[in-house]
């Protein structure tokens, strides 16, 4: 017969589940933590005092609740005690933030591309060690950094994190993870994942998609990428490589060649690019900005803008069509500038969900914004290095202890 978890075991998991109640919900009374976490008053009492004593959360005084008697202490996370730095490798830019428990972004840092993409990993981790050496030197004493994790836009293998194909940078084969950790030289972990999947992340646990168990999060900037949350679980697939539906076909015969030598795929009929090119764009400016202006010059009346985002919103939501039919969520965000292309073509989007999609599906499908903009996949990195303090709280903190557990950025 195996024998079922250890007192310590169960304790760990406990101490676990509520550091990540209040760094997703925020202050809590102890009364609340003990109804949502199944325990014990005396036992969230003994959670909430290690968790203290590690410097995690603080209790205090609520605000004024207007009701007699003598107020609960509320349990808040900490910012100040444990942080990770998180990066976006943008196609447009570099963005690094240093992010409190808590969520709390404490610092960042923004590098603009110069020739409008980045060419070399070793570029990219020497510009990251750059903007973590400024951040950590402003950090106060005893605050301790807990892991890395970056963004890629491409495929990225799941659990090592190795590159594989980024297009929009000419990486092939990229241990990007590596390249930062000899920089860095934390001794934490570092992660690197998908830009949608980060996305994804972000909109389930602080986003549109709280409390959704089944959504699909949409990202738009040079391609289209795709974040799957299925029973509450980021779906990764066998090597990582799921929601790659930038790549999935809708217009076979007659469709515009895609990048990955295909024609008529989801991102070369409802990108950037042919959004561009059908407003008449191409060869000025690319970007989120030559997106949104499209859009706007739309509102003002621009016919041809206004055609373009139709054919685009038609082909876009042929493909949300597909993906419904496909996983049945309950819910689709759109990010990145896929967010501005959808406001401007939310009619032709749900045309088209409404004709390709099976009814029993589209019926409760809700289509949703990023309520997080343009931070989701910077807020979708760091919830991915917050994740092994929130499995291991004090396990992690002692083990980061060590002399080898402080990022240096002194390369």
């Amino acid at each position: 017969m195996k024998a079922g978890p250890s007192q310590e075991e169960v304790r760990q998991h406990n101490l676990g589940a509520l550091l990540r109640h209040v760094h997703f919900e925020g202050p809590t009374s102890r009364a609340v933590l003990a109804a949502e976490l199944g325990l014990n008053r005396s036992t969230i009492l003994g959670l909430v005092g290690d968790l203290a004593a590690a410097g995690l959360v603080r209790e205090e005084l609520p605000q004024e609740t207007g009701r007699a008697g003598r107020p609960s202490l509320v349990v808040s996370p900490e910012p100040a005690r444990a942080h990770v730095l998180a990066v976006d490798v943008g196609v447009e830019r570099l963005s690094a933030a240093l992010v409190g428990l808590g969520g709390v972004f404490l610092d960042r840092r923004e590098h603009p591309w110069s020739d409008g993409q980045p060419q070399d990993p070793a570029e990219v981790a020497a510009l990251l060690a750059g903007a973590a050496r400024e951040m950590l030197a402003r950090t106060p004493d005893g605050s301790t950094c807990v892991g890395v994790a970056a963004a890629v836009r491409g495929l990225v293998r799941h659990p090592d994190g190795l590159v594989g194909l980024a297009p929009n940078t000419g990486w092939k084969g990229v241990d990007l993870a590596g390249a930062l950790t000899d920089r860095l030289r934390p001794g934490v972990p570092v992660l690197v994942a998908n830009e949608a999947n980060l996305g994804a992340l972000a909109e389930h646990r602080r986003g549109t998609g709280r409390g959704s168990r089944n959504l699909v999060y949409l990202h738009g900037e040079t391609g289209i990428g795709a974040g799957v949350i299925a029973a509450g679980e980021l779906l990764r697939g066998e090597r990582g490589y799921a929601g790659e539906v930038g790549h999935l076909t809708v217009n076979p015969h007659q469709g515009r060649p895609c990048g990955c030598g295909a024609r008529g795929c989801l991102e070369a009929e409802a990108g950037e690019r042919a959004l561009l090119e059908a407003a008449g764009r191409d060869g000025r400016s690319t970007g989120a900005g030559a997106v949104r202006a499209v859009v706007a010059a739309a509102d003002l009346g621009d016919v041809t803008a206004r055609a373009a985002l139709h054919r685009v919103g038609d082909w876009l939501g042929i493909g949300i069509a597909s993906l419904a039919n496909l996983l049945d969520p309950e819910l689709v965000v759109l990010g990145g500038t896929l967010r501005d292309v959808f406001l401007g073509s939310a009619a032709q989007v749900r045309s088209r969900i409404n004709t390709n999609a099976l009814a029993a599906v589209r019926e409760g499908l809700r289509l949703r914004v990023s309520e997080l903009g343009d931070d989701a996949v910077l807020i979708g990195a760091a919830e991915l290095a917050f994740s092994e303090l929130l499995a291991r709280p004090l396990e992690t903190l002692a083990e980061l202890a060590e002399p080898a557990g402080r990022v240096d950025a002194g390369r």
